[in-house]
């Protein structure tokens, strides 16, 4: 009975070909605006976002440009700084202005990544 924590461990992470451990069945996930965002905080989040990553994606031209709005582009520039700072949780806060989905997002040519 004392091996099954040390057995569950060996079951869930497994060693990658780095040396590193990783999860095993590592679920993606996506950050994005909260619907019920006002405006002026969907334009503090894209604003902080894009002043921490690229955010070139959004510029007119470019597969996330359309639709032309705060939602998209905060939830873009949202997800940009979520998925660079390593997927966790507290990386998609933005206030409480921000949620986690496990549904993809992505819509056309604009592939979230």
């Amino acid at each position: 009975m004392g091996n099954v924590p040390l057995l569950l461990f060996l079951v869930l992470f497994s060693l990658s070909p780095g040396g590193n451990l990783v999860m095993g069945n590592e679920q993606k996930s996506w950050c994005v605006a909260k619907p019920s965002s006002d405006q002026a905080t969907l334009l503090s989040n894209l604003n902080y976002a894009c002043s921490q990553v690229d955010c070139r994606i959004l510029q007119k031209g470019c597969p996330c440009s359309y639709p032309d709005n705060l939602m998209n582009h905060a939830s873009i520039a949202m997800n940009l700084y979520y998925q660079s700072k390593g997927r966790n949780h507290w990386n998609c806060d933005f206030r409480g202005s921000g949620l986690v989905s496990v549904t993809d997002p992505s819509y056309g040519n604009c592939i979230y990544a």
